[in-house]
């Protein structure tokens, strides 16, 4: 697989990563399976996978699957929720972030973390102070590459002028492209890598979803006012959008997505996540969608005119994020 560099950073990973989070919800499949999904993945080409304190036993998981081969892969984990738990709230205080530090690298097997994210900007703590903790990590070879998560402009100079930051990890997709605005112009100017997460737009990107479907109960999309029946049939337009791009460019709607999203800039990095060997493939196959200047002013011109209804989380789960 083509490797891209995040940023200006020398770290370089595969051109497409693995979300690992969706690995330790309540309905993913046995421990055993999930290791060798992981493991079916660097057989593939991915080196680069995410993880973090706040997504249950996942540290564990990914920790336990890359053991035998640590030194051929990237690992990113995250730190910034009270005892990694989002409903208690944000933690960046400089002993919470060694002290995760310390726990993380023993549930990974590993004595240093590639990319140490800090999962949600904590408006307690002055990002100075959290980018100081990290360097500290990084003197002591423990952390390698600073990285933030969902910050705004603003932190993400900050942040880098006491530690230079390697990523920006946020939403970004054809179904979310506020990045466009002020974040991806700051990235290129800065140097610094970004990594879509929710790359598919949660599914929604895949075809596979309209107004009609009846999501799971235990499906935590039912808590995004996104995925509202209404707001699926009012978004509608997008699916049929990259649902016909598809069949021009005879590839799957999901391939499409992140095809379109790697041709943004050159170091953009999607994380897609699955608990299933055949939509990893697929997603890799995202990988090979070329799309010329020319397929892309279209595309973008398409999007521009279609208005997507509803917001990402539910008011009581934007303020527990810091939103």
């Amino acid at each position: 697989m083509e490797k891209r560099k995040l940023g200006n950073s020398r770290l370089e990973v595969s051109a497409l990563g693995f979300g690992c989070m969706g690995l330790s919800f309540p309905n993913a499949p046995a421990k055993e399976e999930n290791i060798k999904l992981l493991r079916s993945a660097f057989e593939n080409g991915i080196t680069f996978f995410d993880t973090a304190q706040a997504y249950g036993n996942n540290e564990e998981l990914v920790g336990e699957a890359l053991e035998p081969i640590r030194k051929e892969v990237v690992i990113a984990t995250k730190f910034g929720f009270k005892d990694g738990n989002f409903q208690l709230g944000l933690d960046s205080h400089p002993e919470t972030i060694k002290a995760v530090a310390a726990a993380s690298l023993k549930k990974l097997k590993t004595d240093y973390i590639d990319l140490f994210y800090q999962h949600r900007p904590d408006p307690n703590v002055p990002i100075e102070e959290v980018a100081g903790a990290v360097k500290d990590l990084v003197q002591e070879g423990k952390v390698k590459y600073f990285g933030l998560c969902e910050a705004n402009v603003e932190t993400i100079r900050k942040a880098h002028a006491v530690l230079p930051v390697t990523a920006l990890q946020s939403e970004y997709s054809m179904f979310y492209r506020e990045p466009e605005n002020e974040i991806i112009p700051t990235l290129d100017e800065l140097g610094i890598g970004f990594v879509p997460f929710s790359p598919l737009g949660k599914g929604f990107l895949t075809g596979t979803i309209n107004a009609d479907v009846e999501l799971d109960k235990t499906d935590a999309r039912n808590m995004s006012p996104r995925f509202s029946k209404e707001n699926r049939e009012a978004n509608q337009a997008l699916v049929d959008l990259v649902v016909s791009l598809a069949k021009d460019k005879n590839a799957t709607p999901a391939q499409i997505a992140l095809g379109w999203l790697s041709a943004q800039k050159p170091f953009i990095v999607p994380i897609p996540g699955t608990s299933k060997l055949h939509r990893l493939q697929e997603n890799i196959g995202g990988v090979n969608i070329s799309m010329s200047d020319v397929e892309l002013n279209k595309i973008n011109s398409a999007l521009a005119t279609i208005k997507i209804v509803g917001e990402r989380y539910p008011a009581q789960i934007q303020q527990k994020l810091g939103k």
